[in-house]
């Protein structure tokens, strides 16, 4: 497996849910950022976080 492209911590601080407006973790070995409150895993691809619910994993899924 590939090394994990970096996020920048900064970056991480001021983002939040698209859908709530709550606070984000980022899970570093899936390379997601997850909204407990609405229940999804936005993904990170090479380093950038892609804030689309469209494209977020429900939690209740397993990550593909």
């Amino acid at each position: 497996m590939p090394e994990a492209a970096k996020v920048d911590p900064k970056l991480l601080e001021i983002l939040v849910c698209p859908l709530t407006k709550g606070p984000l973790r980022y899970d570093v070995e899936r390379q997601e950022l997850i909204s407990d409150r609405a229940g999804l895993a936005y993904p990170i691809r090479d380093g950038i976080p892609i804030m689309l619910v469209d494209e977020a994993r429900p939690l209740d899924q397993p990550a593909a």
